[in-house]
């Protein structure tokens, strides 16, 4: 046995078997919904819907239902109701005192797609999802139609209220109808919202052909309908004419198709898809799973691409296109508007809330079906087929000439800045690896000076907060010294102008001080990144330094806290050292020393970093908020401020 496990500290008295607390039921939910649907934020309350409605999609693509409705109440609960099969409602083989309805809807892991019997492809699959939504609301309510004859049972926070009772005879029905109501002591104040739910409810039918989605809601915001009927045979051609609009595109009609994966495969399913190329507008991506949107893509998404490139490359040399050889993946997306959806038996995801795709097989699946039909229609669409290889080329090119031009363009870039503090750049000419920290005052870039890494790493001082972008007309943006500069330094330009090729460093890392003027700074880059640089966004290359604010030190031991929850921590248990605990509080990154920041805050084998990417799971919805926190109108901010401030438990004054 280890010396240390021998001649530790004594045990704590108060540490044995009665510490240890056991969770039953649906208690995990409630006490982590965080791991069960990513938190208790407006995202997280609509899941919840989105979790029910899978659970109709998915008798729908089984074939057993051809009709959906969603119902928003005037007290925000919502019902969902279809015309499938319905729960069993008979008693359960291994629980022959409870029926198939309340295991189902009370017991974690419990559902009828872990064997594949009753659902050959299906978008819920941890037999957690309407279990987590019982669990989480006040008040929930099933109807079953089976049989000719009606059945109900109600829950409250996951708890059932009594048995299932027979309602009586019903001729002219079928399927389940569940009404819910969200729990206030896990989500607050948030409430559904009817342009978020119109919009799930609308693209859910454009990933099934086969069925109608009626809409309803009793809560009118002034813009969405309160009332529509969805039933599109066009698919996802359908979803994506509708979703470009006016723009200008490459094609009369986008690529589109569907078509069942190949029996050689061994693999039960199928892929839809439509894309098309516009030089108008930034490309974009979405892409689902057995309907649930994947937003952080996976396997599907990669074996599209693979289609697509291996097709225009193999079309180019067709043609005798030399160059269309240099087109990779991302000449493709920067201009290609694409929608992707697979059905698959079992597929694997990344987390319950199911936002990327892990199916290995997926990838070859979806690849070897788009990719005969891509041929097929470049050659039988000639014209289209010559101006997307066009488009696509010079992408490759401008690509390869940036590249070539950024090494000259990192030296002229140095000469060219005019901060106080000016751009330390690193010594390293190609960007893969290198990292620039954007820092807060030149007291923290002396320190970060010392402390970083010369070769890899680089640094750009600012002088104090900077424009707020969405505040400030069009025309103050480029007479601004500080975006200018910072601009210059990136080695890129703004909005339209951007490219992501032309970005002299993989990561941006903003470094600012833990506390509310840090936040404020940090805030300020992020939106301008959002605003003016979206892609870099998008890209996964901004990040968030995570300074510490206190250092602990028991004689030789020092540990580093990052709040002081974990100082706390650290008090309570000790540090392991002899003598008092010296707690030392940062009230800045220019008061940390070189050895400090750099340990804490820059070493790549120590610190730690945030990556800022958007959840956007409705179009456009990350870009309101950043408008209403951040833009020119005062009374949305003193809004949300009205709206969230109860739950805020600690300030920092």
């Amino acid at each position: 046995m280890p010396n240390d496990l021998l001649s530790g500290t004594p045990e704590p008295q108060d540490y044995d078997a009665s510490s240890i607390e056991v969770l039953e039921g649906l208690e995990p939910v409630r006490k982590r919904p965080g791991m069960y649907i990513g938190g208790t934020d407006e995202r997280a309350l609509h899941h919840l819907v989105a979790e029910v409605l899978d659970n109709s999609m998915d008798e729908a693509v089984a074939g057993h239902a051809n009709r959906i409705e969603v119902e928003l109440h005037a007290d925000y609960a919502v019902t969902i109701r279809d015309n499938g099969r319905g729960i069993p409602v008979d008693p359960h083989p291994k629980f022959p005192d409870k029926s198939a309805l309340e295991v189902i809807l009370c017991t974690l892991h419990a559902g009828g797609k872990f064997s594949g019997k009753a659902y050959q492809t299906s978008g819920g699959l941890h037999g957690v999802g309407v279990s987590v939504v019982n669990a989480l609301s006040d008040r929930l309510t099933v109807e079953v139609a089976r049989n000719r004859e009606l059945f109900a049972q109600e829950f409250s926070r996951g708890i059932p209220q009594g048995p299932v009772a027979k309602l009586g005879a019903t001729a002219n029905r079928r399927g389940t109808s569940v009404t819910f109501h969200a729990d206030d002591q896990i989500f607050g104040h948030h409430r559904f919202k009817p342009a978020r739910l119109f919009k799930m409810v609308r693209s859910k039918a454009y990933l099934f052909s086969g069925v109608e989605i009626r809409w309803k809601s009793a809560i009118d915001d002034g813009e969405t309908p309160t009332e529509a009927t969805f039933h599109f045979p066009g698919g996802l051609a359908d979803y994506l004419t509708e979703t470009l609009g006016n723009s200008a595109t490459y094609t009369d009609a986008p690529f589109a198709g569907k078509v069942e994966f190949q029996p050689r495969f061994g693999v039960p399913g199928s892929v839809e898809w439509a894309i098309t190329w516009s030089p108008a507008r930034d490309g974009f991506i979405q892409s689902y799973c057995n309907t649930v949107p994947t937003p952080e893509g996976g396997t599907h998404e990669a074996g599209f691409w693979a289609a697509i490139l291996k097709g225009i490359r193999a079309y180019g040399e067709l043609v005798g296109n030399k160059k269309a050889g240099n087109i990779n993946r991302d000449d493709l997306t920067s201009g290609g508007c694409a929608l992707v959806s697979c059905f698959i038996a079992e597929p694997e995801f990344v987390g319950q809330t199911k936002d990327r795709l892990a199916t290995t097989e997926a990838a070859r699946l979806v690849e070897a079906s788009v990719r005969d039909h891509f041929d097929n229609w470049l050659a039988a669409n000639t014209k289209a087929a010559g101006s997307i290889l066009d488009f696509l080329v010079l992408r490759a090119e401008e690509r390869l000439r940036r590249r070539a031009e950024k090494e000259t363009a990192r030296k002229s870039a140095t000469k060219r800045l005019r901060l106080p503090g000016k751009l330390v750049d690193c010594s390293t000419s190609a960007r893969e690896g290198t990292e620039l920290f954007i820092v807060e005052g030149d007291s923290a870039g002396g320190s970060a000076k010392m402390g970083r890494d010369r070769k890899t790493q680089a640094l750009l001082p600012l002088r104090g907060k900077i424009l707020n972008v969405l505040g400030a007309a069009s025309s103050k943006l480029g007479q601004n010294a500080e975006i200018s500069d910072l601009c210059q330094a990136l080695g890129v330009g703004m909005g339209t102008k951007f490219n992501i090729e032309d970005l002299r460093y993989e990561k941006i890392i903003i470094m600012t001080d833990a506390d509310v003027d840090g936040a404020h700074i940090a805030s300020l880059l992020m939106t301008f990144f959002f605003s003016q640089m979206r892609p870099l966004i998008d890209k996964g290359h901004l990040y968030l330094a995570c300074p510490p604010l206190f250092r602990l030190t028991q004689g030789a031991r020092r540990v580093y806290c990052l709040d002081e929850a974990e100082r706390d921590a650290w008090l309570e248990k000790g540090l392991g050292g002899k003598g008092k605990i010296d707690v030392s509080r940062f009230k800045g990154l220019g008061e940390m020393d070189a050895k400090d920041l750099k340990e804490t805050t820059m070493d790549p084998a120590s610190r730690k970093l945030i990556r800022v990417s958007i959840d956007d799971e409705v179009p456009g919805e990350t870009g309101d908020l950043v408008e209403r926190l951040m833009g020119k109108k005062p009374e949305l901010r003193f809004q949300y401020i009205q709206e969230n401030a109860r739950f805020v438990e600690e300030l920092d004054v």
